[in-house]
């Protein structure tokens, strides 16, 4: 079976069996693969930790039936040790290799996609820019690669000089007042200029937005997604609850039947994670005995 060599993105993987993993990367030269990487569970494996979601490495591998097989593994960029410390950068990547995933096709060679990916990784390892901004300027940019390039600015049905102020998504971005579809959004102005200076990389104007528009754009952007990916991100939930949750108001000791708003922080609980919800509050043990008893 015939070897061979090439950069990749490492997008999720699977246990497979006792000791092995299944894992689908996004190659620079041959697109989408799925691989099996044997042993890397254990933990005397030469290269298991080099095949996490987010590292870039330099894999070899020799071609299979279903599934070709990783013989060797080289990190490039250890991307993925410091985006999994950052909770929002980590949401934000999830969502980046979800997308990517989606959007490219198996042995279909996509470099445009690998090198997009791997430079939105690399600004969230560095933290160049708020999470938030990467993500959505990386999502606009691999739509354009994929051939749905919004528009904001000139009207996205009839080319009319804008600026204008309708957005709808199924129209493509902007719309002109004679255009204009039914139900279509009214974004403030400064919200397109965002997305347009996302989508053409001027970060001197994304990074002093405001945050208000920052979260609007957010919207516009992920609607516009699943629109053209007909179907919705399950990472885009854990996204979202990332960006609005607040702490709840401290509690008062109760008895033993938890409060409404207790079984609120228990829902909390199940959607956020058990090490996040203890972080909002630690001070409460008759929630703790609930956590303990949702956890047995």
């Amino acid at each position: 079976m015939p070897l061979y060599r090439d950069e990749a993105v490492v997008l999720r993987t699977h246990k497979l069996g006792e000791a092995d993993r299944i894992i689908t990367l996004l190659t620079r030269g041959r697109g989408r693969v799925r691989t099996v990487a044997k042993g890397v569970r254990r933990t005397t494996s030469r290269f298991g930790a080099r095949l996490e979601p987010f590292m870039v490495v330099d894999v070899q591998c020799y071609e299979g039936r279903n599934l070709d097989t990783v013989t060797q593994a080289e990190t490039l960029a250890p991307y993925g040790d410091v985006i999994c410390r950052d909770y929002s950068a980590y949401t934000a990547a999830t969502v980046m290799v979800e997308t990517a995933e989606q959007l490219t096709e198996e042995h279909e060679p996509s470099t445009q996609q690998y090198l997009l990916l791997a430079g939105a990784l690399r600004s969230l390892g560095g933290a160049e820019h708020h999470p938030g901004l990467v993500l959505d300027a990386y999502l606009l940019r691999t739509l354009a690669i994929a051939g749905w390039a919004p528009s904001f600015h000139d009207c996205a049905k009839c080319g009319a000089p804008g600026p204008h102020r309708a957005f709808n998504v199924a129209a493509g971005g902007t719309v002109c007042t004679v255009c204009r579809p039914p139900g279509s959004a009214a974004p403030a102005p400064e919200t397109l200029v965002l997305l347009a200076a996302l989508l053409s990389g001027d970060w001197a104007v994304a990074d002093a937005s405001a945050e208000r528009d920052q979260r609007e754009g957010s919207g516009l952007v992920a609607a516009f997604l699943q629109w053209h990916l007909e179907r919705g991100l399950r990472s885009l939930r854990h996204l979202y609850r990332v960006r609005t949750v607040r702490p709840l108001p401290a509690l008062l000791p109760v008895p033993d039947q938890p409060s409404l708003l207790e079984e609120e922080r228990l829902e909390h609980a199940q959607e956020l994670g058990l090490d996040e919800l203890r972080a909002m509050d630690e001070r409460h043990p008759a929630l703790d005995r609930h956590l303990a008893q949702e956890v047995g």
